[in-house]
């Protein structure tokens, strides 16, 4: 009995609907609202980060980069994915079309029947979904040409000639990239639809390997004949184009052509290419032909002629032409590169002197050196990041960076150095942590703090010349608020109607009833939101639907992001690279962010290629070196072309030409008009904060490491080259190189002093004694960028900066001391060790900072000062006490001394017992080794117990 016909089944009477057979089930109304609400959600979050991200360049007045950008990329995209698409896909359709109508019975032909069966049903949507996938896969490839096509494009002449083949350095650095990435691209292409026809081929019987006769078909052999031929042409032209790419070749003992590329690997491209051409030809005759004889012999000799042509023959002329005599067969090529590697990094007027440097030491003799020692820097702005907080932070809700800045104003008329930083919001230390507090109340941070780099009060505290809430000090009024910076909430909202009631919080002030200060932004940062439909369109950005239902966005509210000023830059200017530490300075009474933008290739004929991410990454950005982020790093070609700003209120960006004669920056200027300004439009407000660049130094200091040498023998003997040393306060295993310090100096012979950036040198090696000392100028003037060395002589042994930190803490004072500041809870940090060329020698000068590590709010202070000079060795609580040290009691100059709190010199009386402390143990330790050396060891057991108690009153002194 069926289960419908028992009268015990409950559900006997009901009628179910029955479907006929080949019916489709139909979807219901609720499913079908499902998936057409779902489909417009993924396509409205799709959406809206491309609209938003229009909105935000229009908002910054580079909606003419967003559209250029578009429409290169769509336009590259549609070129190659159609192209790619329709040579591969037409190839399919004529491999089927003319399939062979009978095909010999064989095991392999029933086989293959099978499959020829599962795919006849859905040929037609195979062939659509190869055509599309192919498509978008090609074309997402081709977008990424945009460079390689705008430089193309736009290509300007450099003005120089490549003197192997006689081009302009533009060839090799626009046209040749561009023409083998499109050579490239049509190989690749042709491969796979010859792999796709041939596929076709054997699946319909085309191709019959197991047939003894004919195993291909008239259309077959013609058609892998043609597309095998197209292959074999286009790498005829790659032969060729490969011969100006040894320009560019790092294979060698050099970058460029080598004396064997020229005598052997030269010739034997051109050989190849030709007979790449007659293998092509030979594949073209086979459409006539029906036998793949000659083909197949073409195809052997080209893979023969480039094993013995262009890898036995180079590899003998190396092994018994260049090998004996290597320096002397290479010299002219060497000397090429050495001349292109100076010009393409900027190197090629650098003046190198020598300095006869003194290790003697006498009263006076720094008296010539007044301006250098007055302006020495004993602020570690790699330091003072604690200090500054602890000083200036006011709340846990604001923040300064990690490592600060150093930059120069005018305070009286005279221009000091300055440690300087913003106070920037940093929401992680609210408390009270809420949506609408993250974004539309805390949403901005206040002011700008500078130290001076040469002064410190009683306590070692830097004294600064701007700070506080409101801000106060010599530096004048100026918008203080942050909206833009380095540390801020992913989004903000802002803005209010006038006569509105302000919600965002502005600074803690006691003087109001609520302890604070509220504000509304009146700036023109940011994108309208008032709109419902804006307001709809943000949600779905971030997905948070707080934006659509709170009543505290108005009509004239905005909304700003990407905030973060080198991610601005590079937004507007993708093209170029941005230098990793971007600095604030007060600019015609705003906060502006300064930040220096690369132009760069690898393409530039004959010069060192450079890892732009190894070189420009040092012991101060070894763990975080934005520019390690950056593809495709290799370089040997750099300019400083642009300098950029950023306002940290309004956000607006302002690209300038710098270096208006670089033909890379006039390339990128013609591919985007209008998006640079002249150097001429910057203020003299704004050119007085410039800078040389950190990054672009660090790379050329790698370069001058060994293109110093300008001699091809001498550089082939490499017995000169330098290196740059291990910052000695991070010596160890995973030590980096001392990073580059800014700081004021006037260079021996030199009529003034300057604002510059330097960097020691040591020999390349072990050694660790100094072999060179480099400056750039970074004052903006006519000798802005000048570089300068003073080469050492080789006959005088001067201490590099490692033997220099290893003497100090081997010279017994400065080691007790050092032992005594360590104990009762306090930490010794090491700052900066500074290298100046002065009283006829090389001064090193370390400030030293004294932390306490029990009070987790604690921070360092400058408590002594090293000095070293030849042999000797300064160790005080002053700048000027550490020179007479060094200098017979008088060094001849006033450096800064350190200054009291209220006027007065007095120290306090914690300060007092701690310096009687310390000399009560200086003189015991001196009386042990005298009572040591005499053999009294009664006399020595008593200058350890003196020892031991004076070490016991330091300790205590320094916990008070």
């Amino acid at each position: 009995m069926a289960f419908g016909d028992n009268p015990d089944n409950p559900f006997r009477n009901l009628n179910f609907p029955r479907r006929t057979p080949g019916e489709r089930r139909k979807i219901g109304a609720l499913p079908l609202t499902v998936i057409i609400l779902t489909a417009i959600a993924v396509v409205l979050v799709s959406l809206s980060g491309f609209y938003v991200d229009y909105l935000w360049f229009r908002s910054v007045e580079y909606s003419q980069v967003w559209t250029k950008l578009l429409t290169t990329r769509a336009a590259l995209f549609g070129i190659f994915g159609l192209l790619t698409s329709l040579i591969i896909v037409t190839n399919i359709v004529i491999a089927y079309k003319r399939r062979p109508i009978y095909v010999p019975l064989t095991v392999e032909a029933d086989n293959l029947e099978r499959y020829r069966a599962q795919i006849e049903p859905i040929k037609r949507a195979a062939i659509i979904g190869i055509a599309l996938a192919i498509f978008y896969f090609a074309g997402t490839a081709g977008a990424r040409f945009w460079e390689a096509w705008m430089l193309y494009r736009n290509a300007t002449p450099f003005g120089i000639t490549d003197p192997q083949f006689g081009r302009d350095v533009s060839f090799f650095m626009f046209t040749l990239p561009f023409w083998q990435s499109l050579v490239g691209w049509g190989i690749s292409t042709l491969i796979l639809a010859t792999i796709a026809a041939g596929i076709v081929h054997y699946i319909y019987g085309g191709i019959r390997p197991q047939v003894r006769d004919d195993r291909t078909t008239v259309t077959a052999r013609v058609q892998i004949s043609i597309l095998l031929g197209l292959i074999v042409a286009l790498k005829a032209i790659a032969y060729w184009f490969d011969r100006f790419a040894l320009a560019t070749s790092d294979e060698g003992i050099i970058t460029g052509l080598t004396y064997t590329d020229v005598n052997a690997v030269l010739p034997a491209k051109s050989i190849l290419a030709g007979i790449a051409v007659i293998c092509s030809l030979l594949f073209f005759a086979n459409i006539f032909r029906r036998s793949w004889v000659l083909p197949a012999a073409g195809t052997a000799l080209l893979g023969l002629s480039s094993f013995l042509v262009a890898g036995v023959y180079p590899a003998l002329i190396q092994q018994f032409q260049v090998k004996p005599t290597e320096s002397s067969k290479e010299a002219p090529f060497i000397q090429r590169n050495i001349e292109a590697t100076r010009v393409a990094y900027g190197l090629d007027k650098v003046e190198i002197r020598d300095y006869q440097a003194t290790l003697a030491t006498s009263a006076g003799q720094l008296a010539d050196d007044q301006t250098t020692i007055s302006n020495i820097r004993l602020m570690d702005p790699n330091v003072l990041s604690s200090t500054f907080r602890q000083l200036q932070q006011i709340r846990p809700y604001y923040a300064f960076n990690e490592s600060l800045d150093i930059d120069r104003y005018k305070v009286d008329g005279q221009t000091r150095d300055m440690v300087v930083s913003v106070r920037e919001l940093n929401i992680e230390g609210n408390p009270n942590r809420n949506w609408i507090n993250d974004h539309l109340v805390y949403t901005h941070g206040f002011g700008f703090v500078g130290a001076y780099g040469n002064a410190q009060d009683v306590d070692g505290k830097p004294v600064f010349s701007s700070g506080d809430i409101p801000s106060k000090g010599v530096l004048g009024d100026y918008q203080p608020r942050i909206y833009f910076g380095e540390n801020n909430p992913e989004y903000s909202i802002i803005g209010a109607p006038k006569g509105g009631e302000p919600v965002e919080f502005d600074y803690p002030d006691d003087g109001s009833p609520n302890g604070q200060k509220l504000y509304t932004y009146t700036g023109k940062g940011g994108v309208p939101m008032g709109s419902l439909f804006s307001r709809l369109l943000f949600a779905i950005h971030y997905q948070e639907q707080r934006i659509l239902l709170t009543d505290l966005i108005n009509d004239e509210s905005r909304i700003i992001f990407n905030r973060v000023p080198r991610e601005r830059v590079a937004k507007v200017a993708p093209w170029m690279k941005i230098d990793g530490d971007p600095y604030p300075a007060i600019v015609d009474n705003r906060i502006v962010w300064m930040i220096d933008g690369y132009t760069t290739s690898s393409g530039y004929p004959y010069s060192r290629v450079v890892d732009i991410s190894g070189a420009t990454t040092d012991a101060l950005n070894i763990n975080n070196n934005p520019l390690t982020a950056v593809p495709n790093s290799t370089i040997n070609y750099i300019r400083n072309s642009v300098k950029a700003t950023v306002d940290a209120y309004d956000g607006t960006v302002t690209l300038y030409a710098w270096d208006e004669k670089d033909p890379v920056l006039q390339t990128w200027m013609k591919a985007f008009p209008g998006t640079v300004k002249p150097k001429s439009e910057m203020s003299d407000a704004l050119i007085s904060h410039v800078r040389y660049p950190e990054d672009i130094f660090r790379v050329q200091r790698d370069v001058l490491s060994l293109y110093h040498v300008k001699n091809a023998n001498a550089f082939y003997g490499g017995q000169d080259f330098w290196r740059v040393p291990r910052d000695p306060s991070t010596l160890g295993a995973n030590a980096g190189a001392q990073p580059p310090y800014y700081y004021t100096l006037q260079l021996p012979g030199e009529k003034k002093a300057s604002f510059s950036l330097t960097t020691p040198f040591v020999p390349r090696g072990g050694r660790e004694n100094l072999t060179a000392f480099a400056v750039v100028n970074s004052d903006p003037g006519e000798d802005y960028g000048k570089f300068t060395v003073l080469q050492l002589q080789r006959s005088t042994n001067i201490a590099g900066p490692s033997q220099v930190a290893s003497n100090f803490e081997a010279n017994p004072t400065v080691a007790l001391s050092l032992s005594l500041l360590r104990q009762g809870g306090s930490d010794v940090v090491l700052g900066n060790l500074l290298t100046l060329p002065v009283g006829g020698g090389l001064l090193y000068v370390q400030p030293v900072y004294v932390r306490a590590t029990a009070n987790t709010a604690a921070y360092p202070l400058l408590q002594k000062v090293l000095v070293s000079f030849g042999e000797k060795i300064g160790f005080d609580d002053t700048l000027s006490g550490a020179l007479n040290q060094v200098f017979g009691g008088d060094s001849g100059t006033a450096a800064p001394s350190r200054p009291s709190t209220g006027g007065s010199t007095d120290q306090t009386p914690a300060q007092e017992d701690l310096a009687q402390a310390l000399a009560s143990a200086q003189r015991a330790l001196a009386d042990a080794q005298a009572a040591l050396s005499r053999g009294d060891f009664a006399a020595y057991g008593q200058a350890q117990d003196r020892l031991k108690a004076a070490i016991e009153a330091a300790v205590a002194a320094q916990n008070r």
